[in-house]
């Protein structure tokens, strides 16, 4: 299958990071910063790596931005930049576009452009990690898009010996247990009648309210 191509502009610590990964992948990625001291360390791993100010269409359009497929546009710290970077791209006809937001302001600007998605990453990033803090046995999670999550979760010692049928699922109608991890190996848990081990890690569907009912009742869980 066809690599995506990637055109990643605006290399700060977001930026550098998304670029980096995406070239590690194999992927061909375009990078793009006005300042050469964050182009450079890209110019052995990336496809092209280009200094241009994201804010001209006419140097974008020149680097050839518009033959990329995705579109990441990482500039933070000047909201007047990333805007018109953004308008940039899509009038350059990329098809998948990705911008970062700096506030809640600066993201309901970016939805009047209808991109495909807008990342705010320390907002993010905090919820994350406050979401794992406040539930110890949460290992991780996934925001699956229209209310829905996915959480990653470590049995407690006390329901060793337990069927998944005998978990609380009761406390929402809406949770799903998709599977578990035993070590490496992987669980089916669809019929209910798996019986967890110490150290089994669950993965359960449902939306946050349900799923934060869901551990919450369970030994540990808070």
């Amino acid at each position: 299958m066809k690599k995506r191509s990637f055109v990643v502009v605006g290399l700060g610590t977001f930026g550098t990071m998304v670029a980096s990964e995406l070239c590690r992948y194999g992927n061909p990625v375009l990078v793009i910063d006005i300042d050469e001291k964050r182009v450079s360390p890209f110019a052995e791993t990336a496809r092209e790596a280009i200094i241009a100010d994201g804010r001209e269409e006419a140097a974008l359009r020149e680097a050839g931005v518009g033959d990329y497929d995705v579109a990441v546009v990482g500039i933070g710290e000047d909201l007047e930049a990333n805007i018109l970077c953004t308008m940039n791209v899509k009038m350059l006809g990329v098809k998948t576009i990705w911008a970062k937001a700096s506030n809640r302001t600066h993201h309901r600007i970016l939805a009047k452009l209808d991109i495909d998605r807008i990342i705010l990453p320390e907002q993010e990033t905090g919820r994350h990690v406050a979401q794992m803090l406040n539930f110890p046995l949460m290992r991780d999670f996934i925001n699956m898009g229209n209310g829905f999550s996915l959480i990653n979760l470590m049995v407690p010692d006390v329901l060793t010996g337990k069927t998944v049928s005998e978990l609380p699922m009761h406390v929402d109608e809406n949770l799903r247990v998709l599977g578990a991890m035993r070590g490496t190996a992987h669980i089916d848990c669809t019929d209910g009648t798996a019986r967890l081990e110490k150290g089994d890690r669950l993965f359960v569907l449902g939306r946050r309210a349900g799923l934060e009912k869901f551990i919450g009742s369970l030994p540990g869980g808070r």
